[in-house]
């Protein structure tokens, strides 16, 4: 018959078919959970009942029981009947978009975790070492300085509380702290080893002698060398463990990003209006998938670069906190540069007392001096190898491991999309999947890449822009990596270098600081501009500064 072929005829039929492909997918999968009707003679909205309540999406009450002619759906409007209302479409955006989170979250648990662990193991490995390293320097006083030993113990301990809180990210400078520890320790010096006759300094008197400690130079160039080899590594280090904390902040700020209006309905449309006609068990095809999750997390996508040169940071003041900046070696070497110090003021007593007398006057001293502490006998000590290096070792070590492991993140936010459309979410092996409109064999719409840019072209929805939230993410991000060598004060040195006619190119000067090749983005951008190690792009960030 003619009325037979009709296309509202065929129409019925193919949605009777689907119903009934459903069911009986459900009647193979052998599940509470079905893919249509509960049964042909009564269609029922039992299995939208069933996955509404499993997956938690809302009241039950929000299910009808029988599909219905709703003529209200802003998302679902495939075809009717439908077990679907308005009231359940709420209920869906708020699922996809807490269920959005949750997938970040998990995708993001062991990298956040490993970071977060590191932070904590870092910071228990410094704590450890610094306390080793105090320890190391005040048994100096203990052992070699023993007249002044009792009033060192505080300056020491002020000192190494500085650094900590350095370490820590403080507002202070390593400078500033030992100036003040030589400040402190000049007066003692001055008093117990190079006029050991003299009695309880004054107020007045010891502080004339603090304020012109930095005048007298009574401690040569070991005071200034100790405060630029230390700093260097402490800087370094200061660095690194931003770096841990802004790798953090951008974990948790991609799992809680935005989605738009837009984004939800797509998520919607994709995941459970098929739901709407039975078809609980029905998923999304693989290329349906990657538009709306590539559309929805443009903007995260756009991390993908800085992330990148991100890792790329935390590789290379790895490196710098190595060798010959490396922390631990510059901590214990405290104790050595002190003792230097203290021996080169012994060793120019006389100039030094003949100017301090100028300036501050002349205590008043016993008629009998007690004999000083012996300078041969102190270099013979301080030079003796006693020390471990199981702090520096084991520190070495973590940093190695982690940064080996964060390598292979680098990839996070480019992989992003394809990782929320594996597993479970997608149908890969079977021979149906859902489009966003029907059930078909295979999605025939064009499938658009990763970025803004190549949202243009996406067929399942409208990016209107970057995020204001990630666009502030990305040049937070940017502006870290920028300045993550320049406050290790080693961006200038190499700069310098190259320019006082090395003869080394800047492809040959950025090899040194790390593993990486050149799709890595490790070459030059040429003699114009300054272009970091591992860290940097084609497209440089800063010029230098000379």
């Amino acid at each position: 018959m003619a009325g037979d072929s009709s296309p509202g005829v065929f129409r019925c039929l193919r949605r009777f078919g689907l119903w009934l492909l459903a069911a009986a997918a459900v009647a193979m999968a052998g599940l509470g959970v079905g893919g249509g009707v509960s049964a042909l003679k009564n269609p029922s909205c039992h299995e939208v009942r069933t996955a509404f309540q499993i997956r938690q999406i809302g009241p039950l009450k929000l299910v009808p029981d029988v599909p219905t002619a709703d003529s209200n759906l802003q998302i679902c409007q495939q075809r009717a009947p439908t077990c679907c209302t308005k009231k359940m479409e709420e209920s869906y955006q708020a699922a996809v978009r807490r269920e959005r989170m949750e997938n970040i979250q998990t995708l993001n648990f062991e990298l956040k975790y490993m970071i977060v662990g590191h932070i904590t193991a870092f910071q228990a490995a410094f704590e450890s070492l610094l306390r080793f390293a105090e320890n190391h320097t005040t048994s100096l006083f203990d052992t070699v300085y023993r007249s002044m030993s009792k009033e060192a113990v505080e300056p020491v301990k002020e000192l190494f509380t500085d650094i900590s809180l350095y370490l820590l990210g403080a507002q202070t400078k390593v400078e500033r702290a030992f100036f003040r520890f030589f400040d402190s320790l000049f007066p003692l010096v001055y008093s117990r080893l190079i006029n050991p006759g003299i009695t309880d300094l004054s107020e007045e008197y010891t502080e004339c002698l603090r304020l012109t400690r930095q005048d007298v130079n009574p401690f040569g160039r070991y005071s200034k060398e100790v405060v630029t080899e230390l700093a260097k590594s402490l800087r370094a280090n200061r660095v690194f463990s931003q770096a841990l904390g802004m790798g953090t902040e951008v974990l948790n700020a991609t799992e809680h990003v935005t989605l738009t209006k837009e984004c939800t309905r797509a998520l919607v449309k994709m995941q459970y209006c098929p739901h709407c006609q039975g078809l609980t068990l029905i998923r999304p095809c693989e290329g349906y998938c990657l538009n709306v999750m590539r559309g929805c997390f443009a903007s995260v996508s756009e991390l993908d670069v800085p992330w990148r040169e991100y890792i790329y940071t935390l590789e290379y003041l790895s490196n710098e906190m190595a060798g010959a900046h490396d922390l631990e070696l510059a901590l214990l070497g405290i104790r050595y540069s002190i003792n230097e110090a203290i021996l080169h003021a012994q060793l120019n007593g006389p100039q030094l007392s003949a100017t301090v007398d100028k300036v501050c006057g002349q205590p008043e001293e016993k008629s009998v001096k007690p004999l000083p502490d012996n300078i041969v006998q102190a270099k013979e000590i301080i030079e003796s190898p006693s020390l471990t290096m199981t702090h520096s070792a084991s520190l070495s070590n973590k940093r190695r491991e982690f940064i080996t492991y964060m390598k292979r993140s680098r990839t996070l936010y480019a992989s992003l999309t394809e990782r929320l459309c594996d597993g479970d979410l997608v149908m890969k092996d079977s021979s149906t999947c859902w489009n966003g409109e029907d059930v078909v064999e295979s999605y025939t719409n064009r499938v658009v890449t990763n970025g803004l840019k190549a949202q243009i072209d996406n067929p399942e929805l409208k990016v209107k822009g970057l995020d204001p939230h990630i666009s502030n993410l990305i040049e937070k991000l940017q502006h870290f990596n920028q300045l993550a060598t320049e406050r290790t004060h080693l961006k200038s040195e190499r700069w310098s270098t190259r320019e006082g006619g090395s003869g080394k190119g800047m492809n040959e000067g950025m090899e040194s600081s790390g593993d990486c090749d050149d799709e890595d983005g490790c070459q030059g951008s040429g003699d114009k501009t300054y272009t970091k190690g591992c860290i940097g792009t084609s497209k440089p960030h800063w010029s230098p500064r000379i």
